[in-house]
Protein backbone atom coordinates (compact mmCIF):
# COMPACT_ATOMS: atom_id res chain seq x y z
CA UNK A 1 0.00 0.00 0.00
CA UNK A 2 1.20 3.06 -0.98
CA UNK A 3 -1.34 5.90 -2.22
CA UNK A 4 -3.39 4.53 0.66
CA UNK A 5 -1.21 4.17 3.44
CA UNK A 6 -2.45 7.36 4.61
CA UNK A 7 -6.16 6.67 4.89
CA UNK A 8 -4.81 3.20 6.58
CA UNK A 9 -2.43 4.97 9.22
CA UNK A 10 -5.44 7.18 10.01
CA UNK A 11 -7.80 4.71 10.60
CA UNK A 12 -5.68 3.15 13.00
CA UNK A 13 -4.98 6.03 14.80
CA UNK A 14 -8.62 7.14 14.70
CA UNK A 15 -9.62 4.23 16.39
CA UNK A 16 -7.68 2.34 18.48
CA UNK A 17 -8.17 -1.04 20.00
CA UNK A 18 -10.67 -2.16 16.93
CA UNK A 19 -8.72 -4.99 15.36
CA UNK A 20 -11.89 -6.80 13.20
CA UNK A 21 -12.37 -2.90 11.78
CA UNK A 22 -8.30 -2.29 11.27
CA UNK A 23 -8.77 -6.00 9.67
CA UNK A 24 -11.64 -4.98 7.24
CA UNK A 25 -10.44 -1.60 6.09
CA UNK A 26 -6.34 -2.92 5.41
CA UNK A 27 -7.84 -5.93 3.22
CA UNK A 28 -9.91 -3.85 1.24
CA UNK A 29 -7.50 -0.78 0.82
CA UNK A 30 -4.85 -3.39 -0.26
CA UNK A 31 -7.10 -4.35 -2.92
CA UNK A 32 -7.88 -1.27 -4.03
CA UNK A 33 -4.54 0.45 -4.68
CA UNK A 34 -4.32 0.33 -8.20
CA UNK A 35 -8.27 1.38 -8.21
CA UNK A 36 -6.36 5.17 -6.36
CA UNK A 37 -3.78 5.09 -8.91
CA UNK A 38 -6.30 4.97 -12.04
CA UNK A 39 -8.72 7.35 -10.08
CA UNK A 40 -6.86 10.22 -8.72
CA UNK A 41 -9.70 12.01 -9.21
CA UNK A 42 -10.95 9.72 -6.37
CA UNK A 43 -7.92 10.52 -4.01
CA UNK A 44 -8.52 14.45 -5.02
CA UNK A 45 -12.33 14.34 -3.94
CA UNK A 46 -11.45 12.16 -0.54
CA UNK A 47 -13.78 9.00 -1.72
CA UNK A 48 -10.98 6.80 0.05
CA UNK A 49 -10.90 8.72 3.19
CA UNK A 50 -14.25 9.05 3.52
CA UNK A 51 -15.56 5.38 2.73
CA UNK A 52 -14.07 4.33 6.03
CA UNK A 53 -15.32 6.72 8.04
CA UNK A 54 -19.19 5.60 9.03
CA UNK A 55 -21.83 8.11 8.21
CA UNK A 56 -23.25 7.66 11.75
CA UNK A 57 -22.63 5.47 14.70
CA UNK A 58 -24.73 5.34 17.49
CA UNK A 59 -24.52 3.58 20.99
CA UNK A 60 -26.84 2.93 23.23
CA UNK A 61 -28.07 1.54 26.55
CA UNK A 62 -30.40 -1.48 26.74
CA UNK A 63 -32.32 -2.10 30.44
CA UNK A 64 -34.71 -4.78 30.64
CA UNK A 65 -35.82 -7.32 33.83
CA UNK A 66 -35.23 -10.99 33.89
CA UNK A 67 -37.09 -13.89 35.04
CA UNK A 68 -35.76 -13.33 38.15
CA UNK A 69 -36.48 -9.47 38.35
CA UNK A 70 -33.09 -8.09 38.35
CA UNK A 71 -32.35 -5.01 35.87
CA UNK A 72 -29.67 -6.10 33.21
CA UNK A 73 -27.77 -3.52 31.54
CA UNK A 74 -26.61 -4.26 27.92
CA UNK A 75 -25.26 -2.37 25.29
CA UNK A 76 -27.12 -1.59 21.89
CA UNK A 77 -25.44 -0.79 18.54
CA UNK A 78 -26.30 0.60 14.79
CA UNK A 79 -23.29 1.70 12.48
CA UNK A 80 -24.61 3.72 9.45
CA UNK A 81 -21.81 3.04 7.48
CA UNK A 82 -22.96 4.22 3.77
CA UNK A 83 -25.45 5.58 2.19
CA UNK A 84 -24.42 6.79 -1.27
CA UNK A 85 -26.63 3.94 -3.30
CA UNK A 86 -29.19 3.49 -1.36
CA UNK A 87 -30.68 3.41 2.81
CA UNK A 88 -28.76 1.70 4.99
CA UNK A 89 -29.24 -2.00 5.19
CA UNK A 90 -27.43 -5.05 7.55
CA UNK A 91 -28.52 -7.25 10.26
CA UNK A 92 -28.41 -7.00 14.09
CA UNK A 93 -26.01 -9.59 15.82
CA UNK A 94 -26.93 -10.20 19.34
CA UNK A 95 -23.83 -12.04 20.86
CA UNK A 96 -21.40 -11.68 23.71
CA UNK A 97 -18.60 -10.49 21.64
CA UNK A 98 -20.30 -8.00 19.72
CA UNK A 99 -18.70 -4.40 20.41
CA UNK A 100 -17.86 -1.16 17.97
CA UNK A 101 -14.53 -3.08 16.51
CA UNK A 102 -17.13 -5.76 15.31
CA UNK A 103 -19.98 -4.03 14.43
CA UNK A 104 -17.89 -1.14 11.87
CA UNK A 105 -16.18 -4.38 10.29
CA UNK A 106 -19.30 -5.61 9.58
CA UNK A 107 -20.68 -2.57 8.53
CA UNK A 108 -18.25 -1.69 6.52
CA UNK A 109 -18.11 -4.96 4.45
CA UNK A 110 -22.06 -4.50 4.15
CA UNK A 111 -21.05 -1.67 1.93
CA UNK A 112 -19.12 -3.40 -0.53
CA UNK A 113 -21.50 -6.67 -0.27
CA UNK A 114 -24.65 -4.53 -0.80
CA UNK A 115 -23.25 -3.14 -3.40
CA UNK A 116 -22.37 -6.16 -5.22
CA UNK A 117 -26.01 -7.44 -5.05
CA UNK A 118 -26.78 -4.83 -7.60
CA UNK A 119 -29.62 -3.26 -5.74
CA UNK A 120 -30.26 0.04 -4.40
CA UNK A 121 -29.03 -0.48 -0.86
CA UNK A 122 -26.08 1.04 1.54
CA UNK A 123 -24.40 -1.04 4.06
CA UNK A 124 -24.80 -0.65 7.81
CA UNK A 125 -24.73 -3.08 10.91
CA UNK A 126 -26.30 -3.23 14.92
CA UNK A 127 -26.60 -5.62 17.77
CA UNK A 128 -26.02 -5.72 21.36
CA UNK A 129 -23.48 -7.68 23.63
CA UNK A 130 -26.22 -9.37 24.44
CA UNK A 131 -27.00 -13.58 24.68
CA UNK A 132 -29.84 -15.06 23.47
CA UNK A 133 -28.58 -18.48 24.53
CA UNK A 134 -30.41 -19.73 27.63
CA UNK A 135 -33.10 -17.07 28.09
CA UNK A 136 -36.72 -17.48 28.23
CA UNK A 137 -38.68 -16.03 25.55
CA UNK A 138 -40.29 -13.35 27.60
CA UNK A 139 -36.90 -12.67 28.76
CA UNK A 140 -35.86 -12.53 24.72
CA UNK A 141 -39.11 -10.49 24.28
CA UNK A 142 -37.95 -8.10 27.25
CA UNK A 143 -34.47 -7.34 25.87
CA UNK A 144 -35.80 -6.80 22.19
CA UNK A 145 -38.61 -4.48 23.32
CA UNK A 146 -35.84 -2.29 25.25
CA UNK A 147 -33.51 -2.60 22.59
CA UNK A 148 -35.66 -1.31 20.38
CA UNK A 149 -37.46 1.36 22.25
CA UNK A 150 -34.04 3.25 21.42
CA UNK A 151 -33.07 2.26 17.61
CA UNK A 152 -36.94 3.01 16.43
CA UNK A 153 -35.66 6.59 15.81
CA UNK A 154 -32.60 6.24 13.99
CA UNK A 155 -34.02 3.61 11.38
CA UNK A 156 -37.31 3.45 8.92
CA UNK A 157 -38.02 2.22 5.53
CA UNK A 158 -36.57 4.61 3.22
CA UNK A 159 -33.71 5.41 5.77
CA UNK A 160 -31.83 2.26 7.27
CA UNK A 161 -33.86 -1.07 7.22
CA UNK A 162 -31.92 -3.98 9.62
CA UNK A 163 -32.26 -7.69 9.55
CA UNK A 164 -31.09 -10.81 11.30
CA UNK A 165 -28.00 -12.15 12.00
CA UNK A 166 -26.19 -14.02 14.69
CA UNK A 167 -28.87 -14.72 17.72
CA UNK A 168 -31.70 -12.63 15.68
CA UNK A 169 -34.19 -14.95 14.41
CA UNK A 170 -37.47 -15.08 13.43
CA UNK A 171 -38.71 -14.43 17.07
CA UNK A 172 -36.25 -11.74 17.52
CA UNK A 173 -37.21 -9.82 14.29
CA UNK A 174 -41.02 -10.56 15.48
CA UNK A 175 -40.62 -8.90 18.87
CA UNK A 176 -38.57 -6.07 17.20
CA UNK A 177 -40.92 -5.62 14.29
CA UNK A 178 -43.63 -5.21 16.90
CA UNK A 179 -42.55 -2.90 19.34
CA UNK A 180 -41.38 -0.31 15.75
CA UNK A 181 -45.28 -0.79 15.15
CA UNK A 182 -46.42 0.32 18.50
CA UNK A 183 -44.29 3.31 18.33
CA UNK A 184 -44.27 4.73 15.30
CA UNK A 185 -47.79 3.59 14.80
CA UNK A 186 -47.15 2.35 10.91
CA UNK A 187 -46.48 -1.21 9.42
CA UNK A 188 -43.73 -0.27 7.12
CA UNK A 189 -41.04 -2.78 5.32
CA UNK A 190 -38.79 -1.05 8.30
CA UNK A 191 -37.22 -4.98 9.32
CA UNK A 192 -36.26 -7.75 7.20
CA UNK A 193 -36.37 -11.45 8.08
CA UNK A 194 -40.21 -11.16 8.83
CA UNK A 195 -42.79 -13.27 9.16
CA UNK A 196 -44.68 -14.93 6.17
CA UNK A 197 -48.06 -13.83 7.13
CA UNK A 198 -46.71 -9.74 7.96
CA UNK A 199 -44.65 -8.93 5.07
CA UNK A 200 -41.89 -11.56 5.01
CA UNK A 201 -40.35 -12.65 2.07
CA UNK A 202 -40.16 -16.97 1.18
CA UNK A 203 -36.39 -17.75 0.32
CA UNK A 204 -35.14 -15.80 3.59
CA UNK A 205 -34.59 -18.00 5.42
CA UNK A 206 -32.18 -20.33 3.01
CA UNK A 207 -30.67 -17.36 1.38
CA UNK A 208 -27.32 -16.88 2.46
CA UNK A 209 -26.80 -20.70 2.22
CA UNK A 210 -28.23 -21.16 -1.29
CA UNK A 211 -26.50 -18.12 -2.77
CA UNK A 212 -23.43 -19.22 -1.31
CA UNK A 213 -23.95 -22.20 -2.76
CA UNK A 214 -24.76 -20.66 -6.52
CA UNK A 215 -21.89 -18.52 -6.30
CA UNK A 216 -19.44 -21.35 -5.66
CA UNK A 217 -20.89 -23.23 -8.28
CA UNK A 218 -20.39 -20.46 -10.91
CA UNK A 219 -16.26 -20.19 -9.71
CA UNK A 220 -16.86 -23.81 -9.78
CA UNK A 221 -17.72 -24.42 -13.18
CA UNK A 222 -15.07 -21.83 -14.41
CA UNK A 223 -12.32 -23.89 -13.49
CA UNK A 224 -14.10 -27.04 -14.55
CA UNK A 225 -15.28 -28.52 -11.27
CA UNK A 226 -18.76 -28.62 -9.38
CA UNK A 227 -20.25 -29.47 -6.49
CA UNK A 228 -21.11 -32.98 -8.09
CA UNK A 229 -19.45 -36.00 -6.19
CA UNK A 230 -17.38 -33.48 -4.32
CA UNK A 231 -16.92 -33.93 -0.17
CA UNK A 232 -17.94 -30.58 1.56
CA UNK A 233 -16.89 -29.54 4.46
CA UNK A 234 -18.64 -26.37 6.59
CA UNK A 235 -18.94 -25.45 9.85
CA UNK A 236 -21.32 -23.46 11.90
CA UNK A 237 -25.22 -24.99 12.23
CA UNK A 238 -26.65 -22.18 11.54
CA UNK A 239 -29.41 -21.01 9.09
CA UNK A 240 -26.28 -20.97 6.63
CA UNK A 241 -24.45 -23.93 7.58
CA UNK A 242 -28.05 -25.67 7.24
CA UNK A 243 -29.52 -24.09 3.39
CA UNK A 244 -25.42 -24.65 2.52
CA UNK A 245 -25.97 -28.25 2.95
CA UNK A 246 -29.39 -28.16 1.51
CA UNK A 247 -27.95 -27.06 -1.78
CA UNK A 248 -24.63 -28.72 -1.87
CA UNK A 249 -26.20 -31.84 -1.45
CA UNK A 250 -29.16 -30.97 -4.00
CA UNK A 251 -25.95 -30.20 -6.57
CA UNK A 252 -24.60 -33.64 -5.51
CA UNK A 253 -21.69 -33.00 -3.09
CA UNK A 254 -21.49 -35.02 0.13
CA UNK A 255 -21.06 -32.68 3.26
CA UNK A 256 -19.49 -34.42 6.32
CA UNK A 257 -19.28 -32.13 8.57
CA UNK A 258 -20.86 -29.06 10.74
CA UNK A 259 -20.48 -27.47 14.06
CA UNK A 260 -21.32 -24.95 17.04
CA UNK A 261 -19.07 -23.24 19.73
CA UNK A 262 -18.89 -26.60 20.88
CA UNK A 263 -16.94 -28.52 18.93
CA UNK A 264 -17.79 -30.09 15.74
CA UNK A 265 -18.97 -33.39 14.27
CA UNK A 266 -17.58 -35.58 10.93
CA UNK A 267 -19.78 -38.50 9.99
CA UNK A 268 -17.73 -39.66 6.97
CA UNK A 269 -21.42 -41.49 5.83
CA UNK A 270 -22.61 -37.65 4.99
CA UNK A 271 -24.61 -35.84 7.73
CA UNK A 272 -27.78 -36.81 8.06
CA UNK A 273 -29.22 -32.85 8.45
CA UNK A 274 -32.82 -33.54 9.35
CA UNK A 275 -31.17 -34.87 12.66
CA UNK A 276 -29.45 -31.53 12.93
CA UNK A 277 -32.34 -29.47 11.97
CA UNK A 278 -34.04 -30.93 14.66
CA UNK A 279 -31.19 -30.60 17.48
CA UNK A 280 -30.21 -27.13 16.44
CA UNK A 281 -33.76 -25.50 14.42
CA UNK A 282 -36.14 -27.25 17.04
CA UNK A 283 -34.44 -27.90 20.24
CA UNK A 284 -31.89 -25.40 20.24
CA UNK A 285 -29.32 -27.85 21.44
CA UNK A 286 -25.37 -28.74 20.94
CA UNK A 287 -24.22 -30.33 18.10
CA UNK A 288 -22.45 -32.99 20.10
CA UNK A 289 -26.23 -34.81 20.46
CA UNK A 290 -25.66 -35.58 17.14
CA UNK A 291 -23.80 -38.76 18.38
CA UNK A 292 -26.43 -39.96 20.46
CA UNK A 293 -28.22 -40.96 17.08
CA UNK A 294 -25.35 -41.70 14.64
CA UNK A 295 -22.65 -43.08 17.09
CA UNK A 296 -20.21 -44.09 13.90
CA UNK A 297 -19.31 -40.26 13.82
CA UNK A 298 -16.80 -38.74 15.76
CA UNK A 299 -17.17 -35.31 17.93
CA UNK A 300 -13.88 -33.15 18.56
CA UNK A 301 -14.73 -30.38 21.17
CA UNK A 302 -12.42 -27.93 19.67
CA UNK A 303 -14.42 -26.22 16.38
CA UNK A 304 -11.67 -24.34 14.69
CA UNK A 305 -10.38 -28.31 14.24
CA UNK A 306 -12.87 -28.52 11.66
CA UNK A 307 -10.25 -27.52 8.82
CA UNK A 308 -8.41 -30.43 9.91
CA UNK A 309 -11.18 -33.21 7.98
CA UNK A 310 -10.26 -33.72 4.40
CA UNK A 311 -12.83 -32.09 2.04
CA UNK A 312 -12.67 -30.92 -1.89
CA UNK A 313 -14.49 -27.98 -1.19
CA UNK A 314 -14.49 -25.57 2.62
CA UNK A 315 -17.35 -23.49 3.17
CA UNK A 316 -17.17 -21.66 6.54
CA UNK A 317 -20.34 -20.72 7.74
CA UNK A 318 -19.63 -20.04 11.15
CA UNK A 319 -17.78 -16.72 12.48
CA UNK A 320 -14.78 -14.55 12.15
CA UNK A 321 -11.31 -15.77 11.70
CA UNK A 322 -12.38 -19.29 12.17
CA UNK A 323 -9.56 -19.97 10.06
CA UNK A 324 -6.16 -19.00 10.30
CA UNK A 325 -3.04 -19.90 8.43
CA UNK A 326 -1.96 -23.41 10.10
CA UNK A 327 -5.74 -24.60 8.73
CA UNK A 328 -5.18 -22.96 5.36
CA UNK A 329 -2.14 -25.04 5.16
CA UNK A 330 -4.12 -28.11 6.82
CA UNK A 331 -6.81 -27.67 3.66
CA UNK A 332 -4.60 -27.15 1.17
CA UNK A 333 -2.50 -30.34 2.38
CA UNK A 334 -5.63 -32.24 2.40
CA UNK A 335 -6.39 -31.35 -1.78
CA UNK A 336 -8.98 -29.05 -0.80
CA UNK A 337 -10.05 -26.93 -4.28
CA UNK A 338 -12.21 -24.39 -3.29
CA UNK A 339 -13.34 -21.94 0.14
CA UNK A 340 -16.52 -20.27 -0.27
CA UNK A 341 -17.37 -17.84 2.92
CA UNK A 342 -20.22 -18.20 3.90
CA UNK A 343 -19.57 -16.06 7.79
CA UNK A 344 -18.63 -12.75 7.50
CA UNK A 345 -14.39 -12.44 7.22
CA UNK A 346 -14.31 -16.03 8.20
CA UNK A 347 -10.24 -16.43 7.09
CA UNK A 348 -7.43 -14.61 8.30
CA UNK A 349 -5.62 -12.55 6.09
CA UNK A 350 -2.74 -14.91 6.40
CA UNK A 351 -4.86 -18.11 5.63
CA UNK A 352 -6.56 -15.79 2.39
CA UNK A 353 -2.53 -15.72 1.52
CA UNK A 354 -2.61 -19.28 1.89
CA UNK A 355 -5.54 -19.52 -0.69
CA UNK A 356 -4.46 -16.99 -3.11
CA UNK A 357 -0.67 -18.62 -3.18
CA UNK A 358 -1.98 -22.11 -3.71
CA UNK A 359 -4.62 -20.99 -6.43
CA UNK A 360 -6.84 -22.49 -4.73
CA UNK A 361 -11.14 -21.34 -6.03
CA UNK A 362 -11.59 -18.30 -2.90
CA UNK A 363 -14.85 -16.97 -2.74
CA UNK A 364 -14.81 -14.51 -0.21
CA UNK A 365 -17.33 -13.48 1.76
CA UNK A 366 -18.64 -9.97 0.54
CA UNK A 367 -18.98 -11.72 -2.60
CA UNK A 368 -20.21 -15.15 -1.80
CA UNK A 369 -22.47 -14.86 1.59
CA UNK A 370 -24.41 -11.92 -0.20
CA UNK A 371 -27.20 -13.89 -0.91
CA UNK A 372 -29.21 -13.07 2.77
CA UNK A 373 -29.11 -9.32 1.93
CA UNK A 374 -30.27 -9.67 -2.04
CA UNK A 375 -32.94 -11.64 -0.84
CA UNK A 376 -33.94 -9.24 2.11
CA UNK A 377 -33.94 -6.33 -0.08
CA UNK A 378 -36.47 -8.68 -2.35
CA UNK A 379 -38.35 -8.57 0.92
CA UNK A 380 -37.93 -4.53 0.84
CA UNK A 381 -39.41 -4.36 -2.64
CA UNK A 382 -42.25 -6.48 -2.06
CA UNK A 383 -42.84 -4.78 0.75
CA UNK A 384 -42.83 -1.39 -1.01
CA UNK A 385 -45.29 -3.48 -3.50
CA UNK A 386 -47.93 -4.55 -1.13
CA UNK A 387 -46.97 -7.92 -2.94
CA UNK A 388 -45.72 -11.23 -2.85
CA UNK A 389 -43.89 -13.31 -4.88
CA UNK A 390 -43.61 -17.44 -4.86
CA UNK A 391 -41.13 -19.24 -3.53
CA UNK A 392 -39.51 -20.03 -7.14
CA UNK A 393 -39.86 -17.28 -7.85
CA UNK A 394 -37.35 -15.14 -4.99
CA UNK A 395 -35.39 -18.37 -5.57
CA UNK A 396 -34.69 -17.83 -9.30
CA UNK A 397 -34.03 -14.16 -8.70
CA UNK A 398 -31.58 -15.04 -5.91
CA UNK A 399 -29.46 -17.51 -8.42
CA UNK A 400 -29.73 -14.56 -11.13
CA UNK A 401 -28.09 -11.50 -8.45
CA UNK A 402 -25.38 -14.70 -7.52
CA UNK A 403 -24.33 -15.08 -10.68
CA UNK A 404 -24.12 -11.43 -11.67
CA UNK A 405 -22.13 -10.96 -8.45
CA UNK A 406 -19.73 -13.85 -9.59
CA UNK A 407 -19.63 -12.21 -13.21
CA UNK A 408 -18.97 -8.77 -11.99
CA UNK A 409 -15.86 -9.89 -9.43
CA UNK A 410 -14.48 -11.87 -11.98
CA UNK A 411 -14.38 -9.14 -14.99
CA UNK A 412 -13.27 -6.53 -12.32
CA UNK A 413 -10.47 -9.02 -11.34
CA UNK A 414 -9.43 -9.12 -15.06
CA UNK A 415 -9.98 -5.83 -15.81
CA UNK A 416 -7.05 -5.23 -13.13
CA UNK A 417 -4.78 -8.10 -13.62
CA UNK A 418 -5.22 -10.66 -11.67
CA UNK A 419 -8.14 -12.74 -12.96
CA UNK A 420 -8.39 -15.52 -10.41
CA UNK A 421 -8.39 -13.35 -7.49
CA UNK A 422 -12.07 -12.77 -6.55
CA UNK A 423 -11.28 -10.56 -3.46
CA UNK A 424 -9.80 -8.20 -5.52
CA UNK A 425 -12.94 -8.04 -7.70
CA UNK A 426 -15.09 -8.04 -5.57
CA UNK A 427 -13.68 -5.17 -3.64
CA UNK A 428 -12.98 -3.52 -6.63
CA UNK A 429 -16.56 -3.88 -7.87
CA UNK A 430 -18.12 -3.55 -4.79
CA UNK A 431 -16.32 0.03 -4.10
CA UNK A 432 -16.52 1.47 -7.64
CA UNK A 433 -20.25 1.52 -7.58
CA UNK A 434 -19.96 3.71 -4.31
CA UNK A 435 -17.27 5.70 -5.04
CA UNK A 436 -19.08 6.85 -8.43
CA UNK A 437 -22.38 7.62 -6.80
CA UNK A 438 -20.42 9.52 -3.77
CA UNK A 439 -17.92 11.54 -5.90
CA UNK A 440 -21.48 12.52 -8.24
CA UNK A 441 -23.10 13.32 -5.07
CA UNK A 442 -20.03 16.24 -3.77
CA UNK A 443 -19.23 16.52 -0.32
CA UNK A 444 -21.82 17.68 1.71
CA UNK A 445 -20.43 20.60 4.11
Amino acid sequence: MQILKPVYDAVISRNPNEPEFHQAVQEVLESLEPVAARHPEWVQAGIFSRIVEPERQVIFRVTWIDDKGQVQVNRGFRVQFNSAIGPYKGGLRLHPSVNLSVIKFLGFEQVFKNSLTGLPIGGGKGGSDFNPRGKSDGEIMRFCQSFMTELWRHIGPDTDVPAGDIGTGAREIGYMFGQYKRLSNTHTGVLTGKGLTWGGSLVRTEATGYGLCYFMEEALKAKGLSFNGSVVSISGSGNVAIFAYDKATELGAKVVTMSDSDGYIHDPDGIDIDLVKEIKLVRRGRIREYLDKHPGATFGDNCFAIWQVPCDIALPCATQNEIDAASAKTLVANGCKAVGEGANMPSTPEAINVFLANKLIYGPAKAANAGGVATSALEMSQNSQRFGWSFDEVDSKLKTIMVSIYQAASQAAAAYGDPDNLMLGANIAGFEKVATAMYQQGVAY
